[in-house]
């Protein structure tokens, strides 16, 4: 679209119908793609993908499940001790962060339960990659802390990090009943360390309990791998969950910087179609996480 003509476009088409159009467009471009590659670049994947579109529209995962999940559905609770709202998952209360409406509960909450349905290319666990009751999970970008939650009376402790204080303030309040095993750590992980950053080298240097990483970090995933040279260098058994969604070239640059460290590598079933990334390019599907494992 020419430069000029869009400001003009975004201030007389709304929100909505620009994103219907865009998602139109899209659909278009993934279906003549993938129609016109040669039968043996186009997997199994791919066609899993191509015979949703093809009756229906474009959507973050395009799979059956995308449309389970609908925020008019969820309860919303008030607490009045903290001002904060909270939902139950699993019968145990998620707390949001101060200030947020029930409409933006609802719909945070159903996007996160979406990427944890177990089809779903962003579920972090699955059948043959699980943690267990001698497992120390370091939650890296823990935000609202659901993946912790799920697996708070399964592991044997949790670290949570994350520097969002207001995040801070709800994940007290959604793990205080098992405080002894969760810690809360209030830093970025990069790769240096200061009074607001600490690189996995150092953090592991001093948390050494550690043995299953979450890695979901809003597309700085890079910098908290190359903080973390010397660990991933050593023998000792870890497993990772390692986002690759948020950039272009995430899948093809993790995959072989983590099997040179020893890692056997597992691919999430399915791709994502990241609308929210406005670099969005051909193929348009995006792997979104890999499972690394070192059982050395």
């Amino acid at each position: 679209m020419n430069k000029y003509f869009f400001p003009i476009y975004r201030a007389l088409v709304p929100k909505p119908l620009r994103t219907f159009f865009l998602k139109r467009k899209l659909r278009k471009k993934i279906i003549s793609h993938f129609s016109g590659l040669p039968p043996d670049q186009v997997n199994d994947e791919h066609r899993e993908v191509l015979g949703y579109l093809e009756n229906n529209p474009v959507s973050l995962f395009p799979y059956p499940f995308d449309s389970g999940y609908l925020p008019e559905d969820i309860e919303v609770f008030l607490d009045k001790s903290n001002g904060m709202r909270y939902v139950f998952q699993s019968g145990k209360k998620l707390y949001f962060k101060k200030g947020w409406s029930s409409a933006k509960v609802r719909r945070a909450y159903a996007a996160l339960a979406k990427e944890q349905d177990p089809a779903s290319p962003h579920c972090y666990l699955s059948h043959d990659f699980m943690v267990g009751s001698d497992d120390v999970i370091a939650d890296i970008g823990a935000s609202e802390g659901n993946f912790s939650l799920s697996q708070i009376e399964k592991v044997k402790k949790i670290y949570l990090i994350d520097y969002d204080s207001e995040w801070i303030k709800a994940l007290k309040a959604t793990f205080a009943p098992w405080k002894e095993k969760v810690e809360i750590i209030t830093k970025y992980v990069s790769d240096t360390n200061n009074d607001n950053h600490i690189s996995l080298d150092t953090l592991l240097s001093i948390k050494k309990d550690i043995t299953f990483l979450k890695i979901d970090v809003e597309g700085f995933e890079q910098k908290v791998l190359d903080g973390a040279e010397k660990f991933l260098s050593g023998n000792m058994p870890l497993k990772i969950a390692l986002c690759t969604y948020h950039k272009h070239t995430d899948e093809e640059i993790f995959i072989p910087q983590l099997e040179k460290k020893g890692f056997e590598i597992k691919t999430s079933h399915g791709y994502m179609i990241p609308l929210f990334d406005k670099k969005i390019k051909k193929p348009w599907l995006r792997r979104v996480l890999i499972r690394a494992a070192r059982n050395k």
